[in-house]
């Protein structure tokens, strides 16, 4: 039988062959991982747990809450806030930062995360996910703001997603490719089981909420309009089309076989630049993507070199094959 890797023992090969992670960055990654696992237990409990359903709550983005995306949000903070490798956090259910208790030591590092993406299909038990980005402390300041979280995603020193589906995975990249690690049940480990993941530069799949056709900006519907037209269209070639309304589901496919993602500016909302969060969703799968060799804009720039400007802050993406992401975002330079 190979042999196996667990996560720990590849962060430490990695840190011994590029020198780049240090002891609290791979500290950090191993309990993220960790509290993981704890959410995974609960999401595949359902029903059991008593666990479904809402929460009769709104996050700061005005959304209902479900009870797991409080018990997610609240597995992470409370496992990653004593361990000295933190100063602060940030979570898309949160209003502001999370800072580190002071009866804790404080670390260098800023976590941030989406406690439960696609929250929707949990009553309906498709798969859904974490998300989480980790980005250095700027400067040596002892106090900590909103402000230390408002960087460019290329300034990120890791990324990474869970998803909860037939297996829990973990998809975990720290500037050197992307990993997949799956949870061995029995063993309760995270094992290797892909490595210096690829996505096909070319592709005949996208994902996007077609219900939304009609609110989109032209160029988004020239682009979706060529794919439909199929073989005899423009583009010569048949298109399929999936949406699982979880963008951890959607990017995973597209980890595994290509594909384009896009969560489009539309009309309804038009001064909101997009409805994805930049710092908990598109930042972390944007450097994912690209770490497997493929392309992530708003359709007009590169995400990972927007500068923020609030903790919540939403962006248009479109992620994932680059040949596709890179016609789609021409079609938009072109309207301008």
């Amino acid at each position: 039988m190979a042999r196996r890797i667990s996560l720990t023992q590849y962060l430490v090969e990695q840190q011994r062959e590029h020198g780049h992670i240090p002891a609290e960055l791979r500290l950090l990654i191993e309990v993220v991982a960790r509290a993981c696992k704890t959410i995974a237990i609960s999401v595949n409990k359902g029903a059991l747990g008593e666990v479904l359903g809402s929460a009769g709550t709104e996050n700061i983005q005005g959304e209902v809450q479900k009870k797991l995306d409080i018990i997610a949000n609240e597995v992470l903070i409370e496992a990653n806030e004593w361990g000295g490798h933190l100063a602060a956090m940030a979570s898309e259910e949160m209003d502001s930062i999370h800072l580190v208790p002071n009866r804790y030591p404080q670390g260098e590092y800023l976590l941030l995360f989406d406690p439960l993406d696609g929250s929707s299909n949990i009553d309906v038990n498709v798969s859904i996910g974490t998300i989480f980005s980790v980005l250095r402390k700027v400067g040596h300041h002892r106090g900590i703001s909103e402000q230390d979280f408002l960087q460019a995603g290329r300034a990120q020193a890791a990324a990474g997603y869970c998803i909860f589906g037939p297996q829990s995975m973990l998809v975990l990249t720290v500037g050197e490719g992307v990993a997949v690690f799956t949870l061995d049940r029995e063993m309760g480990s995270w094992v290797l089981t892909a490595d210096r993941v690829q996505v096909p530069a070319d592709t005949r799949e996208f994902a996007i909420n077609m219900s939304n056709m009609r609110h989109w900006a032209a160029p988004m519907r020239r682009y979706v309009d060529e794919c439909l037209a199929g073989q005899e269209g423009p583009r010569g070639k048949d298109f399929n089309m999936r949406w699982v309304a979880s963008m951890v589901a959607d990017v995973h496919r597209i980890l595994t076989r290509g594909g384009i993602f896009m969560y489009p500016w539309d009309k309804r909302e038009p001064d909101k630049p997009g409805k994805l969060r930049l710092l908990y969703e598109a930042n972390p799968m944007s450097f994912i993507v690209e770490q497997a060799g493929g392309m992530a804009t708003d359709g007009r720039q590169r995400i990972l070199d927007i500068v923020p400007t609030t903790l919540h802050q939403r962006v248009s993406v479109m992620l994932g094959s680059r040949n596709e992401v890179e016609r789609v975002t021409a079609y938009h330079r072109e309207a301008g």
